[in-house]
């Protein structure tokens, strides 16, 4: 099939789109992007929503990506000797791309990645009562989205259930996953000792790193609370990656807590090896009901990268992770310090969590096979092995753990 990505995504802020590109071309499709980043980050989107007076801002930015984006569609259509594509894949965020989208692409399937809705999102952070004004204009927003789009793609069986009953029809749950660096960085991992094998000896630390935004779906003041327990504790350190909404109080929380490391941010090259280079990686802790529809895409990255994943207990997330997970109870800072302290004690267990986790990636999280139903749904006269994209991903250009192309059986990967 082939395939136009089309819109103001950024993959450096929200990897999910690229993580679908990977798959769709890696799984034997032709996939030309026509991509005008949108230059507001997601702190800069927050601040429209609080201050609607900075709304003729995002406006402006909007306007520019969607005038090259129209202009550059044209050219393409010019340039291209192939025809029309056979289906258009909006990048998430797309709520207003999808619209231009459906105006330049008449006649074509169109497919939105509805990862998050903006009603959500705004109830998430505190912005918009379900009744209130910003509420009502939040759900005009997605309902819109929604009925431009043939297809609608969401991350968890939840969200799905979340969509309006007139969009339910036209969604398919299509996992977050991971991209071909994660699984490359936990390929390397997996050639060092695991803590805990007999030869390995020596005094050790569990490294445990959190990488987010540190909005209240992360749950990061409950994370803050877990590492003021953990101060005494000198066999566990901890990176945290990242800003947002609740950075302060998180670091006011830890600040008793010696063997913290804060990083602002990695940057996203780096990032990969940066978290693969820890035992455990953490992923959210909130009880916002946002957050209990969600398997975060850190946890994805997390195994992939070959990290034990420590996460709150929802039933998404213990779908999507089975046993290759230690659990806890949402916003339960006691119940979080204590397991961490038990993977600290347990290096065996440490290794073999390790290893569950990277089982369930090569499994389940590679790029090519989240995008497993999509393709069916827009070509169902496409039938093959589910199998065979793990063997053609080396088509994505990533290496293996023995420095050649994704072709090794997938169970080699796993260490």
């Amino acid at each position: 099939m082939r395939w136009l990505v089309f819109g103001s995504y950024d993959v450096r802020r929200h990897p999910r789109v690229g993580v679908l590109v990977e798959g769709l071309r890696a799984a034997g499709d032709e996939v030309t992007e026509l991509n005008e980043p949108l230059t507001l980050d997601t702190a800069g989107r927050i601040a429209v929503l609080r201050q609607p007076w900075r709304l003729p801002l995002l406006a402006g930015k909007l306007v520019r990506c969607w005038a090259l984006l129209a202009l550059r569609t044209l050219r393409q259509r010019r340039a291209s000797a192939t025809g029309p594509v056979d289906a258009v894949l909006v990048g998430y965020l797309g709520h207003f791309d999808v619209h231009l989208a459906r105006l330049l692409f008449r006649g074509t399937p169109i497919v939105l990645d509805h990862l998050v809705s903006a009603a959500g999102t705004a109830r998430d952070r505190g912005l918009a009562a379900a009744g209130g004004v910003r509420g009502r204009l939040m759900r005009a927003i997605d309902d819109a989205a929604l009925r431009r789009a043939d297809v609608v793609l969401v991350d968890t069986a939840e969200h799905l259930d979340a969509l309006p009953a007139a969009a339910r029809d036209r969604g398919i749950v299509v996992p977050v996953g991971a991209g071909a660096e994660w699984f490359a960085a936990g390929a390397r991992t997996a050639r060092r000792r695991w803590p805990g094998d007999p030869a390995g000896g020596g005094r050790w630390r569990l490294r445990v790193v959190f990488v987010g935004l540190f909005t209240p779906l992360h749950g990061t003041r409950t994370l803050g609370a877990a590492l003021a327990a953990l101060a005494a504790d000198d066999s566990i350190e901890v990176s945290v990656v990242g800003t947002g909404q609740d950075h302060p109080a998180c670091r006011r929380a830890a600040a008793g807590n010696p063997r913290v490391t804060w990083h602002d941010w990695i940057p996203t090259g780096e990032l990969p090896a940066f978290v693969a280079g820890h035992h455990v990686s953490l992923g959210i802790f909130g009880e916002t009901a946002k957050a209990g529809r969600v398997v975060p895409t850190k946890v994805f990255q997390g195994a992939a990268a070959g990290c034990a994943i420590v996460t709150s207990d929802t039933v998404p997330q213990r779908r999507a992770l089975g046993d290759a997970a230690v659990f806890v109870p949402t916003g339960d800072a006691s119940a979080l310090a204590t397991a961490l302290r038990g993977l600290a004690g347990d290096p065996g267990r440490l290794a073999r969590l390790r290893r569950a986790a990277r089982r369930r990636a090569v499994e389940h999280f590679w790029p090519a096979t989240v995008v497993t139903a999509v393709r069916h749904r827009i070509d169902p006269t496409v039938h093959r092995d589910d199998s065979t994209p793990l063997s053609s991903a080396g088509t994505s250009g990533a290496p293996t753990a023995a420095g050649g192309n994704l072709t090794a059986a997938p169970v080699w990967w796993v260490g």
